[in-house]
């Protein structure tokens, strides 16, 4: 059986629904499964036994060159002529549905239109999946992938997954003992302060690298390092790199976000700070634990402005880190 799973963004995104494949190829142990994602996240993809071929595509060039299009629409009907037998959008946006119709097969499944956040893209589907939009998200993304394949994938089957997040970068110079610090994410409403990061790293007295992903963070990062012994700015690398740098770590603690939900993916304890957005995006283990804010959060129109994660104590995490 040809497989093409459609799941372009974004990292964490893309993270909960790798846990699928493992499953897949369980059940199905011949299955080729082919993943089309955005190019700038085919490192989180990389070196994973499971995939056979990691399809790039750069749709975001788009915004800033509408002839791009064109280019794009080129590789798409490229890939087209793999000969699936499904195409699977995972995505379930109006983009991933079209790219999903054009690839084509005898089944294009994905979400029906009561399950997503863009109802338009179940028309082009002729094989749909139900489950509600407000359920954890690990749980949509393993079932909009396995169950079209008859698979059922259980709460115990995830929670006992294997890691599935493979490096082949080796970080050299790295301690025997330290942590990571997810500092980002994509809204500034999301993101723990500073100062509190730098007040865990002071309470727990264990090196600490900070992870950043752009100039901004970058020198919040730095900021953060002149404030503690403990911190240390981790230098810029490929993603490749930092699955090896979170698979090396004994704990990381970091904003829901991609990086973070990376320690899931590789069985790595950490603890994801929740503010505006809803704790069932993970899957919370003896080693993966969560942190969330006392403001009440609506799945289906998030609030850009809680800032209510700046008033998660210090102290809480700090017990939780020394639990693990």
């Amino acid at each position: 059986m040809k497989i093409c799973i459609v799941k372009l963004s974004a990292m964490g995104d893309i993270i909960h629904a790798m846990v699928a494949l493992q499953f897949i190829k369980k059940e199905i142990p011949d299955a080729q499964i082919d993943w089309i994602v955005e190019s700038g996240f085919k490192g989180v993809l990389q070196n994973n036994p499971h995939i056979d071929n990691i399809l790039p595509l750069n749709l975001k060039a788009i915004k800033k060159k509408k002839s791009e299009i064109f280019n794009q629409y080129k590789i798409v009907k490229n890939y087209s002529k793999n000969d699936y037998d499904i195409v699977i959008d995972a995505q379930g946006l109006l983009k991933s549905a079209i790219v999903s119709k054009i690839i084509g097969a005898p089944i294009i499944s994905g979400f029906d239109k009561n399950s997503i956040r863009e109802g338009i893209a179940s028309i082009f589907y002729n094989k749909t999946v139900s489950i509600p939009y407000d359920a954890n998200t690990i749980d949509r993304n393993a079932t909009v992938v396995c169950e079209p394949l008859g698979i059922k994938v259980s709460t115990q089957k995830i929670l006992d997954k294997e890691p599935f997040l493979v490096s082949s970068s080796p970080v050299d110079n790295l301690p025997d003992v330290f942590n990571l610090f997810v500092i980002g994410s994509t809204w500034e409403s999301r993101n723990y302060p500073k100062e509190k990061f730098v007040a865990i790293a002071e309470a727990l007295e264990v090196q600490t690298f900070i992870v950043w992903g752009s100039e901004e963070e970058h020198t919040k990062a730095i900021w953060m390092q002149e404030q503690s012994e403990y911190l240390h700015v981790l230098p810029r690398g490929s993603l490749d790199e930092l699955k090896y740098v979170i698979s090396q770590c004994n704990l990381l603690i970091g904003n829901d976000t991609g990086p973070t939900h990376m320690a899931w993916g590789l069985n790595t304890p950490s603890i994801t700070i929740f503010g505006p957005t809803p704790t069932n995006r993970v899957y919370v283990t003896p080693i993966n634990k969560v942190v969330k804010s006392s403001s009440e959060i609506n799945h289906y129109k998030l609030d850009k402005n809680d800032f209510s994660i700046s008033e998660i104590e210090v102290d809480e995490i700090v017990q939780i880190a020394k639990g693990l």
